[in-house]
């Protein structure tokens, strides 16, 4: 079964897909993007071609095939796999964002990599596909820089001397969020707004407010929802619809789970008017 964020651009920067593979050779052809492959099963015995030896596969072991890189190799026994695609402009993106360290870019094939921050990062991706997020676009966004990040090896360092977001700065995107809640909204587009890289934007708004921009975003929309919905002149549909969520299914979802009420257990406590 497949799913995938994309965001709103013609090629997404991020994409997901989970896999079942049967027993056999199992082969990654040359692609025009990087692929980060964790693996979902159980102890998975496997045979690679390339070095003439056997591997044991475990859950959350990692292969990083660069882009024009072909893999693969033979397993015994079916597996799960989380495959993640990264386009090489975000990689370009987000060196020159970081301070054009990535001068002579490149990104190595790595094999059964442990690695807890990519582990992490490929499982919050794949909670938010499943659970079907109204910011997913933003969230995405946010995971694929953090991956790029990861993967060049850049890290803290270079992120922590980047200044803090200013008042202004933060005060801006914060006013544009409140008057975009009835649209998808990209990482891109509010560090546009922010007049800040995308890196800087992500570090730097969870500093300033205790949470993720992602977060924020959602919490902002369930929050608006709530009071659209106490002020009884609209359906759920058109409440769903002016806060960016999919259908009114979608934002009862993220009201249980957020604050713990629908959109039917909010009209029942109304009083009659």
């Amino acid at each position: 079964m497949r799913s995938q964020y994309a965001p709103a651009q013609a090629v997404p920067d991020v994409t997901m897909a989970s896999r079942h593979i049967e027993a056999g050779v199992y082969r990654l052809s040359r692609a025009p993007h990087h692929r980060i492959m964790m693996h979902a099963s159980a102890a998975t015995r496997s045979y690679c071609n390339q070095v003439g030896r056997y591997f044991v596969r475990r859950a959350g072991d990692i292969d990083v095939v660069p882009a024009g890189q072909e893999g693969g190799f033979e397993a015994e026994t079916p597996f799960d796999t989380i495959e993640i695609a990264l386009q090489p402009a975000l990689m370009e993106r987000v060196v020159a964002e970081l301070g054009g360290k990535g001068q002579a870019l490149r990104l190595d094939t790595r094999h059964l990599l442990r690695d807890q921050r990519i582990a992490h990062l490929a499982r919050a991706l794949e909670g938010e596909l499943n659970a079907d997020s109204p910011s997913g676009p933003l969230f995405a966004d946010s995971i694929g820089a953090a991956l790029a990040v990861r993967l060049l090896g850049l890290g803290e360092p270079d992120i922590g001397r980047t200044n803090r977001l200013s008042d202004t700065q933060l005060k801006r995107v914060l006013e544009h969020i409140e008057a975009s809640l009835h649209e998808p909204l990209s990482i891109h587009r509010l560090s546009r707004i922010a007049g800040a890289s995308s890196s800087h934007l992500r570090t730097w708004f969870k500093v300033a407010t205790g949470v993720t921009l992602h977060r924020y975003v959602l919490r902002r929309r369930v929050e608006r929802a709530r009071v659209l919905l106490q002020r009884g002149d609209l359906s759920t549909s058109e409440v769903a619809e002016m806060t960016g969520f999919a259908h009114q299914s979608h934002l009862a979802h993220w009201m249980r789970r957020e604050i713990g009420q629908t959109p039917r257990d909010l009209r029942r406590t109304q009083p009659p008017k």
